[in-house]
């Protein structure tokens, strides 16, 4: 199922399933900020992913293997949504099971916002280039396919709210600095507030992306300092 944002794009809703609470809210969040998707609920255990499937009619399922009653895997066949595994397990057998099943994509845990907003913006463009309705042409096929194994970019996907052309050119401003620099140094540079700087950088840090120093003066409270990630 999918509803529509507050500017009348199609929003993906999603369930999110793992054991462990508190990653399962992890990861709730890291699909949350993301424009154009949105949580449709977290379940913890298979019984609860099956009936929470069956009555909120996800369009994706961030599915964990690991679950106290039954094996994700075997909870996949039965799902009637798109499915992208979200998992510590990363034996060979399950790897291929899961994509033998029907998994569109398969993260190893532990993942950075980064990696899995790369799978879910791949996911959002195999969708739109499925959305038309009547018989397809193989070029349109091919075309879907490409997009949902397209490369995946390490540029993360800016949180709601924010530009793209202003996450990169932040970006950008960061990679070709020799020193780390503050938020209004990037924001002198980029011709943003500096408020606006430091949201977009606090984001490249949530995403690991960028890596946040201190830097201490004579006199007067630290000031943060930011370098892009070499990873």
């Amino acid at each position: 199922m999918s509803g529509a944002d507050e500017r009348g794009g199609a929003v993906i809703d999603v369930l999110v399933v793992d054991d462990d609470f508190r990653v399962a809210q992890v990861h709730a969040k890291f699909v949350a900020a993301l424009r154009g998707f949105a949580v449709a609920g977290v379940a913890q255990t298979a019984a609860q992913a099956r009936s929470m499937a069956a009555e909120l009619a996800p369009a994706l399922v961030l599915l964990d293997v690991y679950l106290p009653d039954a094996s994700g895997l075997s909870l996949l066949p039965e799902l009637d949504a798109d499915v992208i595994m979200a998992t510590a397990a990363a034996d060979a057998g399950i790897v291929r099971e899961a994509l033998r099943h029907g998994a569109l994509h398969y993260l190893i845990k532990p993942f950075t916002a980064a990696a899995l907003n790369a799978r879910l913006a791949a996911y959002a463009r195999y969708r739109a280039a499925l959305s038309g309705g009547g018989e397809l042409s193989q070029a349109v096929v091919d075309g879907a396919v490409r997009a949902l194994h397209a490369p995946l970019h390490d540029r993360p996907a800016p949180p709601k709210g924010q530009s793209p052309v202003t996450a990169r050119l932040v970006g950008d401003a960061l990679r070709r600095a020799e020193a780390p620099r503050s938020a209004a140094e990037i924001a002198d540079e980029v011709g943003v507030s500096r408020a606006t700087a430091q949201r977009y950088l606090a984001a490249l840090a949530q995403a690991g992306r960028v890596v946040v120093t201190l830097r201490y003066g004579a006199t007067g409270r630290p000031e943060h300092q930011y370098a892009w990630s070499p990873r």
